[in-house]
């Protein structure tokens, strides 16, 4: 450690001393006689953005559905706040989980007043609770009155992407996992909506793993990169160290091409 910059001391500090909202300890994943993931350390420690970057097929989108309890770990531990995942109810680990992907998946019959609410109806919320949410989120999200109102299929892709992240946010959960959630917007809707992101860190988005291939989007969100390729790690660490000293040839290969 010596030599290092305070800033980048201070930083794995704070990352060593945090809670630990999700780990993943030694786990390897196997989908038929295919191994998905092999032999993965990964932690996300309370009030940090993880980017997870890879091409498509490296795993990626693999440890966030692990992380929901949506995929099973073949060899190795998923933790939730320190506890194994299969020793938690499944029901409460998914309210503490806020889960966004690409293809949105707005319910098409319901408004999207109604989409935002689902998650807080589905879990017993009040009505007057769930309103309140409801107006919040879409305030924070730039969704007006009239937007709510409509159909999912009424709004364009930038309108429904940021609805989509209200319903994930609904039950203020304490892990929010983006599966290439900004990748179908056009450039200027996608920049909008970073910054709305990101203007909802710290109160809205506490901790987050983000799947991405888009390295200059990782780079804009993220504090922390997890370069993947063909199911493992190959690079980890404080963004800043990763694309000053990427170690990996795949990791440096990736980082100068896409920045």
């Amino acid at each position: 450690m010596v030599g290092q910059p305070k800033r980048l001391l201070a930083r794995a500090s704070s990352v060593t001393l945090s809670r630990m909202i999700a780990e993943l300890r030694s786990v390897s994943v196997d989908i038929g006689e295919r191994r998905i993931l092999h032999d993965v350390d990964l932690k996300i420690p309370s009030g940090t953005i993880v980017a997870a970057i890879g091409a498509s097929g490296s795993g990626k989108s693999t440890l966030l559905r692990l992380f929901n309890g949506l995929q099973h770990a073949t060899d190795g531990l998923v933790m939730r706040n320190g506890q194994r995942i299969e020793q938690q109810s499944l029901r409460e680990v998914r309210f503490n989980t806020g889960y966004a992907l690409q293809q949105i998946a707005l319910l098409p019959h319901l408004s999207v007043r109604d989409n935002i609410a689902l998650p807080m109806r589905i879990a017993g919320r009040t009505d007057h609770n769930t309103t309140t949410r409801v107006q919040q989120l879409s305030g924070r999200m730039q969704l007006t009155e009239a937007q709510l109102d409509r159909y999912p299929a009424q709004l364009s892709g930038g309108q429904q992407q940021r609805a989509g992240i209200c319903r994930a946010l609904a039950l203020a959960p304490q892990l929010l996992l983006l599966d290439e959630a900004f990748s179908g917007l056009d450039a200027i809707t996608r920049s909008e909506t970073h910054a709305q992101f990101l203007a909802m860190r710290g109160d809205e988005i506490n901790s987050c793993l983000l799947v991405t291939h888009d390295l200059a989007e990782a780079k804009r969100l993220a504090d922390y990169f997890v370069i993947l390729s063909e199911g493992r790690i190959v690079r980890q660490g404080p963004r800043d160290d990763v694309l000053r000293d990427p170690q990996d040839p795949y990791a440096a290969r990736l980082i100068e091409q896409c920045l």
